[in-house]
């Protein structure tokens, strides 16, 4: 899939809106537009990586530093486990099958009371 009408990549250039929630050299992280929990936050690479699927080893140490910055931001919105009933769910939908609607890849965070409307 061509990355240049990407609707990630544009809302990672500012070309197109969007809540954010985080932003740093390597990751953009905003609010989904079409929340399927009362916290739905959207984690991307701001390289293009169209799916899961497309990652190889040289692509471990960007894909552990997102899934810590999921964590960071499960912490900082007030959703991080802390024992009890507290939590948050992380998914990543890969390829039709999966669920993916935009294809480049994304984490989702989910969290609040359940059930959801949608897993991600």
């Amino acid at each position: 899939m061509s990355h240049e009408n990407c609707l990630f990549c544009k809302i990672a250039a500012g070309e197109v809106p969007s809540t954010k929630v985080h932003e740093d050299d390597e990751f953009l992280a905003f609010k989904d537009i079409r929340p399927a929990a009362a916290t739905h936050i959207l984690v991307i690479p701001r390289r293009h990586i169209d799916t899961l699927s497309n990652c190889d080893e040289s692509d471990a140490p960007l894909l552990g530093r997102m899934m810590v910055l999921v964590a960071r931001l499960a912490d900082k919105l007030g959703c991080a486990y802390t024992g009890g009933e507290t939590g948050f769910r992380t998914v990543i939908n890969t390829g039709p099958g999966g669920g993916q609607e935009v294809y480049h890849l994304h984490a989702h965070l989910l969290a609040g009371p359940r059930p959801w409307q949608r897993m991600g």
